[in-house]
């Protein structure tokens, strides 16, 4: 049929050609068409050794240097064959059916498990390859037809190139088959293969690589521009927690920008819903970018879906102002809080939380990397961060100057952190009848509250508007646990923090019921985003702890006013009888052990007091108030406030546990003297009084001396705990008393040997 020569058979050449793009025929044959089962899985995993595709075994003129060059080019057909039914196979949307009025996708058959928007993504680009290697197939095709004598070489050397790029791409598609490779996945495979020696092969993987960009590109935007996750196959590094998905979302994974969010549901998405999926992240990407893009779209989500009493109020105060706000300066002022919500002074034309133009200026910076020809990392992580400056700025405005975050943040201060000491003097002394009896487990919570509203109608003015954002709650369980122990919040609707409960040991009781006093702050859309229940728990750990200190400096305070009047009566019966004189000097005398111990009870307390309140409390509630006005970006602001509420912990010791089991039993022991006190008839219990005296004497000698231990000397509380020392041992007593030289009280001592302390 052929003349015996190849290079002059023509027609041979044409059914080569053909076998090039994947045709076979009567000459070059398709061993897997020609003998069904004679090709397995296993010998396509070895097509590097041999192909399906081969010449016709009746063909035997053929010359054995013609047949290799052949069989070399026959392999080219192969490939290009295989590559092509993956690329018409990825490209086939017939698997994707939609039905009217539904965003449901459905999936069927088999394709449905390896389906892959990045898979489609590398279709295109492997489509693109061989566009090129079709167009040299063409190019030979019309060189042979213009010259008069065919030359075998000719063709081989116009297709030579696709021999180092065709064989890779083959096995990258087998690869991504058979291991189901897709998403962040792929595109670390695709990222490996970039690095080779090749640079026709280099130059084609980056090219593949950069088809999957611009998925993961349409992915970023529709994140970080709408807050829409688009991931319908879990492909995308950003992913939504299983127990969080919506109804909707977790059949397809599909936001749509119409879909509505109540912004309960965007404040839950900011806390848990959302995570960093590692497996999906690509590995040229660092942990800290991928951590912005997800806060980027976290807060988009916020900044589109307010609440509606947001936007209602909003709109009302943009008819009843007009003033523009020019600094944010005059915003912090530390007078602002006496003048009036932030909100009063916001302009209505620039209320728009998102306005369109950070919008149109975050789409274009995504816009100018999907335009790029390859990837590069310091764009990629400049956009990234540029756009996290955005959306960290106008979450800032939102919290800081929409929500009166700094009025909130002293309301918190005045109330949680005793800030309002008149307010609560007077809370405690309209108590103080109630709390010398164990409370009601029916009734406590409401009997408290009438002394609580006395002392606000006493103290507080009409302006203060943040105390009805405050409530007193009393836990009807009467157990207990120390100061160092956490304490943790029941679940509480609309960010309120909800009744503290005790996870610790319960052989560790209250001193009494009342110590387990609570406050709940009413929050509203959007401070949810910094003040959560774990914060407001620890605001309630530490309004406990200086509660009980304050409760008991008055109870130390009163038993010297009560004793006091006391001593005052018996000198006036003393004047007017004058044979019991000596027998009431006496008695004086007796107390005057008893009136030794509450002095220094007391000055340990107001020593302590006032440490916690001026040097660590106002120090640190000045320096947030700094940091808060120095930034404008919500991240920072966070961490400033966890720093702050973190130094208060750490700075009042209530993280050291061996120092709050010794201040909680110094407090129990300052109450029991009190009640001796009110309890003592004439001359004092000295049994009771001597074991007092004793234990207070040893828990204060080991306070000291865990606090100038060498471990706390060189931590970061250091300086504060210097100053704490300074005030507490001025005169060196504490530090003569740790080496034993405070001596035990004696129930019966001389009068000469009586001395002040």
């Amino acid at each position: 049929k052929f003349r015996s020569s190849l290079t002059e058979s023509v027609e041979m050449l044409h059914e080569l050609l053909l076998a090039l793009v994947g045709c076979t025929g009567d000459v070059f044959v398709d061993v897997r068409e020609q003998v069904p089962g004679a090709w397995t899985k296993e010998d396509d995993s070895e097509q590097q050794l041999d192909c399906p595709f081969r010449l016709a075994p009746d063909l035997t003129f053929i010359q054995p240097s013609e047949r290799e060059i052949l069989e070399r080019l026959l392999r080219l057909g192969f490939y290009y064959h295989e590559l092509d039914n993956f690329t018409r196979q990825s490209l086939n949307l017939g698997w994707v059916k939609f039905s009217y009025g539904s965003a449901d996708t459905l999936e069927t058959g088999s394709s449905s498990k390896r389906a892959s928007v990045y898979t489609r993504a590398l279709a295109n680009g492997i489509s693109e390859v061989l566009a090129v290697y079709r167009s040299a197939v063409l190019k030979v095709e019309q060189d042979l037809l213009s010259d008069a004598t065919p030359v075998l070489s000719s063709l081989t050397k116009d297709l030579n190139k696709f021999e180092s790029i065709l064989p890779p791409l083959h096995a990258l598609v087998q690869e991504v088959k058979e291991n189901n490779i897709k998403g962040g996945r792929l595109l670390n495979l695709l990222h490996t293969k970039c690095h080779c020696g090749v640079p026709e092969l280099q130059t084609c993987m980056q090219r593949l690589l950069w088809h999957g960009h611009q998925v993961m590109y349409r992915q970023l935007a529709a994140w970080m521009v709408y807050g829409l996750l688009q991931d319908q196959h879990g492909e995308f590094f950003i992913s939504r927690l299983q127990h969080e998905r919506m109804p909707s979302e977790a059949e397809n994974g599909l936001e749509r920008p119409g879909q509505s969010h109540s912004a309960d549901t965007e404040l839950a998405d900011w806390h848990s819903s959302f995570q960093v999926f590692s497996d999906m992240l690509p590995q040229y990407i660092p942990s800290q970018v991928a951590d912005s893009i997800l806060f980027v779209g976290k807060a988009v989500r916020i900044l589109r879906n307010p609440s509606k009493s947001f936007k209602s109020h909003q709109q009302g105060l943009g008819l009843q102002n007009s003033r523009e706000v020019t600094s944010r300066e005059d915003i912090l002022s530390s007078n602002s809080y006496s003048k009036g919500s932030f909100l009063d002074i916001l302009d209505h034309q620039g209320s728009e939380l998102l306005p369109q133009s950070q919008v149109e200026k975050v789409a274009l910076l995504i816009q100018a990397l999907k335009e790029m020809p390859s990837f590069h990392k310091s764009s990629f992580e400049g956009a990234m961060d540029s756009i996290r400056t955005i959306a960290a700025t106008h979450l800032w405005q939102l919290v800081v100057v929409h929500a009166d975050l700094m009025g909130h943040l002293k309301a918190l201060k005045d109330y949680f952190l005793l800030a309002k000491g008149d307010f609560f003097q007077c809370f405690l002394e309209e108590s103080r009848s109630l709390m010398r009896l164990p409370p009601r487990p029916a009734t406590a919570e409401a009997d408290l509250k009438i002394p609580f509203q006395q002392a606000a109608v006493k103290t507080l003015g009409d302006d203060d508007r943040y105390f009805s954002r405050v409530s007193l709650k009393l836990p009807s369980s009467t157990g207990g646990a120390s100061q160092g122990e956490i304490l943790r919040p029941r679940s509480s609707a609309e960010g309120s923090i909800g009744l503290l409960t005790s996870h610790g040991d319960n052989s560790n009781k209250f001193n009494d019921g009342w110590d387990s006093i609570a406050l709940e702050y009413s929050i509203e859309w959007p401070l949810q985003l910094l003040f959560t229940k774990e914060i407001l728990a620890k605001y309630c750990r530490v309004f406990q702890y200086l509660l009980r200190l304050k409760r008991i400096q008055l109870e130390l305070e009163k038993s010297w006013a009560e004793a006091m009047q006391q001593d005052r009566a018996e000198s006036a019966r003393q004047r007017r009888d004058s044979e019991n004189s000596v027998s009431a000097t006496q008695r004086q005398q007796q107390r005057m052990p008893m009136w030794r111990i509450r002095q220094h009870m007391t000055y340990l307390i107001t020593n302590l007091q006032f440490y916690i309140q001026v040097d660590v409390i106002e120090s640190q509630w000045n320096l947030l108030q700094e940091r808060v006005q120095a930034s404008k970006d919500f991240t920072e602001l966070v961490r400033f406030h966890q720093e702050y509420l973190t130094a208060l912990i750490s700075q009042s010791f209530l993280d050291i546990g061996s120092v709050s089991r010794i201040l909680d039993s110094i407090i129990k022991l300052c109450l029991r003297l009190c009640r001796l006190i009110e309890n003592q008839d004439g001359s004092p219990n000295y049994v009771d009084l001597d074991q007092i005296s004793e234990e207070f004497n040893k828990k204060s000698n080991s306070l000291y001396t865990i606090l100038r231990s060498s471990k706390l000397a060189g931590s970061q509380r250091a300086p504060f705990l210097r100053q704490f020392l300074l005030r507490l041992n001025y005169n060196s007593f504490f530090e003569a008393t740790a080496r034993g030289a405070l001596n035990v009280v004696r129930p019966r001592p001389l009068p000469g040997a009586l001395t002040q302390s």
